[in-house]
């Protein structure tokens, strides 16, 4: 039996979990000394309400290596393979964790660790292609070479609402002082390559909306691809991104889905994100 595992990074629909068979490993999130986890005893709407009181923001940790060979445990079955789809390790130390989690179970499960080198809607769909593939018989060995041919291929584009949360976390890749302290300019920033950076930065909500298209065009073209948006705390400026990006694009299938913790926590409510995932 093939389990297929994530990790709290990942965004997708709430229904893929059960549809694709699909597994997430919370992360933690630390609000001064109390430790909660995703999706257990904190949600999206928890977590902003928390934030919006306190003017703080939490710090996440990747699960550590005894979550994880605890997680397996839970939803495993000694002999089961076991796909992990993981979040990239230059920015978490995820991966880290996972592999010290196989290496202790070694014997048990047979456990696969993948570093997508992203995350977000990527991974969601990086997990939903190896399900379909898993159901159409495919070996774990055909679905790392299918995980591999695209992972340099998918495009995840954000903008910024505010540089309020991004200020206050200091998590953000080259987010320069001096951007900071430019008022109301709208960042976009990429994760490609394992990294968050910022890339450009324009004056309105606008021009930062059409140039995150914009970037999406000239990455993809024609191209045939599965399109994602993510939102933090805005579900209209989300839909209105997704409902530009289907005239714009190739589009195969389209997901509307909330950003993750790890994201929103550094990027802040408004913030919007293009996902664009080859398919084909």
């Amino acid at each position: 039996m093939l389990r297929i595992v994530t990790d709290g990074a990942a965004d997708m629909p709430v229904e893929w979990g059960a549809k694709y068979d699909i597994h997430t490993i919370p992360i933690n999130v630390q609000f001064g000394d109390k430790t909660y986890l995703q999706f257990i005893d904190l949600d999206l709407d928890g977590l902003y309400r928390m934030i919006d009181e306190t003017r703080v923001i939490p710090k996440t940790s990747q699960p550590s290596p005894h979550q994880f060979t605890e997680f397996y445990k839970k939803i495993a079955q000694p002999g089961d393979t076991i796909l992990a789809i993981l979040v990239t390790s230059k920015l978490s130390g995820t991966y880290a964790s996972a592999v010290a989690a196989a290496e202790e179970l070694k014997g048990t499960y047979n456990i696969v660790t993948y570093d997508s080198l992203g995350g977000s809607l990527g991974l969601g769909f990086m997990c939903r292609q190896a399900r379909l593939m898993a159901n159409d018989g495919k070996s774990v060995d055909e679905i790392v070479a299918y995980l591999d041919s695209v992972r340099d291929r998918i495009e995840i584009i954000l903008t910024l609402d505010k540089l309020d949360f991004a200020r206050m976390s200091g998590r953000v890749g080259t987010l320069s002082a001096a951007l900071a302290s430019v008022l109301n300019v709208k960042p976009i920033a990429t994760l490609k390559d394992g990294l968050v950076n910022m890339v450009e930065k324009v004056r309105t909500r606008r021009a930062s909306l059409d140039r995150v298209l914009a970037m999406g065009k000239a990455a993809v073209g024609d191209a045939p691809v599965y399109l994602g948006v993510m939102h933090a705390r805005d579900p209209q400026s989300g839909q209105a991104l997704l409902d530009e990006a289907r005239k714009m694009f190739n589009v195969k299938d389209a997901v509307l889905t909330d950003l993750s913790i790890s994201l929103a926590v550094n990027f802040g409510p408004g913030t919007v994100g293009l996902l664009l995932y080859p398919a084909a």
